[in-house]
């Protein structure tokens, strides 16, 4: 079922089910949209910082939250709107991926893109830029509920994306919206199939209201 998921299908379902908030923004982007990203959220939020603290690793919580991922987990970064750092890279990314997780997710930005493009490692971000996380922010709290471009994300949330975007399906309405998906799988099938022989647009959408 999952490698039929695609972020359209899962917001329309998601709309359906009255939750209408679960897109993330259309500036979160895919590093490279051929590939496809899904997998459990561990969350984390960030705080804005302007000068670094003598003495203190700010990468403290962001290490253990890497070396504890498990197959399958997504690190989703809630590093708010002031775009001024790029917490996820080359090296992160190297780390996750040995450990099989299925991407990254986060509104800050992004750097090493090309090195992380080369890996085939699936990253979401909110921009690319060099700006590194010391002394501009540093992570306080992980697996936490958090706000990611404005969507509330629940550590165990399951986490899609693709070339449209970013879509997080709350636990709570799992079972439903896999059952819708599965129900307008079938529907979107036939209405294309319909459509490919010529049956006008009207007509379809009357039989099976699907557009």
């Amino acid at each position: 079922m999952q490698e039929r998921l695609f972020t359209a299908l899962l917001s329309d379902v998601l709309d359906s089910l009255g939750h209408m908030n679960q897109a993330l923004p259309s500036r979160i982007r895919p590093l490279d949209e051929g590939i496809t990203m899904a997998g459990r959220a561990r969350t984390a939020l960030y705080l804005d910082v302007y000068e670094a603290t003598p003495g203190e690793n700010p990468y403290d919580l962001e290490i253990d939250l890497v070396d504890s991922l498990a197959p399958g987990e997504i690190p989703v970064f809630a590093c708010g709107q002031s775009g001024r750092i790029a917490p996820w890279g080359e090296l992160l990314s190297t780390a996750a991926q040995v450990r099989r997780s299925a991407g990254a997710l986060m509104d800050g930005m992004v750097r090493d893109v090309r090195a992380i493009r080369a890996m085939g490692y699936p990253v979401f971000h909110g921009g690319i830029g060099p700006l590194d996380s010391k002394g501009r922010g540093k992570i306080v709290a992980v697996d936490v509920p958090v706000e990611c471009g404005g969507v509330r994300v629940h550590p165990g949330d399951f986490v899609f994306g693709d070339a449209d975007g970013v879509v997080v399906v709350p636990q709570a309405v799992e079972a439903a919206v896999a059952e819708g998906a599965e129900i307008k799988l079938r529907g979107e099938k036939e209405t294309l199939r319909e459509l490919r022989a010529g049956v006008p647009l009207r007509t379809v959408f009357e039989k099976y209201g699907i557009l």
